[in-house]
């Protein structure tokens, strides 16, 4: 998924006691935010009463769609005008290699936010291994009694010795897009997942370069959509970073070397050329998305972000998609389709934690999520099971509603064939390989004519080092 890179600040003032609840104005930008009429609840007026003529600090993930970032900016100024209060929100890529070490140093130096909003499987783990977070278990219970349980994924994401260290936002789900119409000219079977060698056949099948269909989507350059293609392909042939604890680099394996001989295949064999569009092999997290808008490929694996520009933009493509849980591989019949959420977490030595975890509070259900989840349709989800029965909206706006719901309550964990269980145990380690682009770096060794035995022991040689980094002894 593609956030943008920039960073800004909206500063949000409560400027009267009573507030104004209800839209508020908001800058320009290439689409408005839907009309949601929000409103703070009562019971959390009610608690912010002792908070009243308080600040907070707030870093929020840039989302990918400009409305939802529109709708959340409408929130955070409904609650600050509601309750006398100001929040400043900062946004933030998070690709942004340095994000967790920026953070990291600012609640060392006492020069932190109070709290932000980030993805639980790609940095809460080394968070809360760094010592930055604040238990929340308090919240997330209180939650629990209003929302019903938040999406299976989290418990393994947040959890950290039965203690709860971030509180689910909303609901991110995985999943792979391809083109219905296409497929349907060539006979093939629209199924809810493929293997991996399906798609890879498929994409040739369906491809024309004569008539710009380019029918693999699916980079191996550094970014983030990267590097979830090659991980998933080693954890469906077998393979994986780290043991079930997260503790103990295992990446070099037979399994590995097959998986990363299968992906290296698509982009050196000549036999594939005519499904691999023009420019791939330097895509961005961004290109993948365009191109599909563009109507030219066959085949993507993104977050719903792409899902939800088609349809915001009325791009003929949305008719034609058909969205599927993902794919399969030699040591699992299932995808591994489990998603993650943007969860929130309060930093250690916060100055005003009370407001921080009720402004998490608010956001999490209701108005405050919904003008989101409308600006963002099916990438922006109720992370709590009983948020999804809060509004029509999640039941009907979207015929994708129904499996992304599911997928929130999938049982966990998926155990492969190798005895791999995913998701396993979050791993500092393993957060911080990936973000590294080690994953990315060893295809692109391969493609260069690296072997890919050799290109799997050098990986797991950095990845040993990268651990050993986060304080795990192999």
């Amino acid at each position: 998924m593609e956030e943008k890179t920039d960073l800004s600040r909206r500063t949000f003032l409560g400027v009267s006691a009573l507030g104004v609840l209800g839209l508020a104005g908001c800058g320009g930008g290439p689409a408005p935010a839907p009309q949601v009429d929000v409103q703070v609840p009562q019971a959390l007026l009610d608690q912010a009463g002792p908070l009243r003529g308080g600040s907070v600090g707030m870093l929020s993930q840039k989302l990918y769609a400009e409305a939802a970032n529109q709708a959340l900016d409408r929130s955070l100024q409904v609650f600050a005008q509601a309750t006398g209060t100001t929040v400043r929100n900062d946004l933030v890529s998070g690709d942004a290699g340095d994000m967790v070490a920026k953070m990291d140093a600012e609640v060392k130096a006492g020069t932190s936010r109070d709290f932000a909003f980030v993805s639980d499987r790609r940095f809460v783990g080394q968070l809360h291994n760094l010592g930055a977070l604040t238990d929340v278990t308090d919240v997330v219970e209180e939650m629990r009694k209003l929302y019903g349980e938040p999406a299976t994924e989290a418990t393994n994401y947040c959890v950290f010795g039965g203690r709860w260290f971030a509180i689910p936002y909303h609901f991110i789900a995985s999943a792979m897009y391809l083109r219905k119409d296409w497929y349907q000219e060539k006979g093939l079977e629209l199924k809810p997942h493929y293997t991996w060698e399906e798609l890879r056949d498929n994409a040739l099948e369906v491809s024309d370069p004569a008539k710009k269909r380019f029918g693999w989507g699916l980079t191996v350059n550094r970014s983030g959509d990267a590097n979830g293609f090659i991980a998933n392909v080693i954890n469906c042939y077998g393979g994986a970073i780290a043991d079930n604890t997260g503790t103990k680099v295992v990446f070099n394996s037979p399994e590995t070397v097959a998986a990363v001989t299968f992906i290296g295949d698509i982009y050196t064999n000549p036999k594939y050329t005519p499904m691999l569009p023009p420019g791939i092999g330097s895509w961005t997290d961004s290109s993948n998305n365009e191109n599909w808008l563009a109507q030219i490929l066959g085949l993507t694996l993104n977050q719903f972000s792409v899902y939800a520009d088609s349809k915001t933009k009325n791009n003929p493509v949305y008719a034609n998609t058909h969205p599927f849980n993902g794919a399969t591989g030699p040591a699992i019949d299932k995808p591994l389709a489990f998603g993650e959420s943007n969860s929130f977490v309060v930093f250690k030595g916060a100055k005003n934690p009370d407001l921080a975890k009720l402004v998490a509070k608010y956001m999490v259900s209701g108005t405050a999520l919904l003008g989101v989840a409308k600006g963002a349709p099916c990438l922006v989800n109720p992370s709590w099971d009983k948020v999804w029965d809060s509004d029509p909206y999640y039941t009907t706006g979207d015929p994708a509603f129904p499996a992304l719901r599911e997928q929130t309550r999938t049982p966990l964990p998926v155990t492969t064939r190798t005895g791999f269980k995913f998701p396993q145990a979050p791993s500092p380690g393993e957060q911080a390989a990936t973000a590294a682009y080690l994953l990315t770096d060893m295809m692109q060794s391969v493609i260069q004519g690296t072997k890919p035995a050799d290109a799997v022991a050098s990986t797991h040689t950095r990845i040993v080092q990268v651990f050993e980094q986060q304080g795990y002894k192999q």
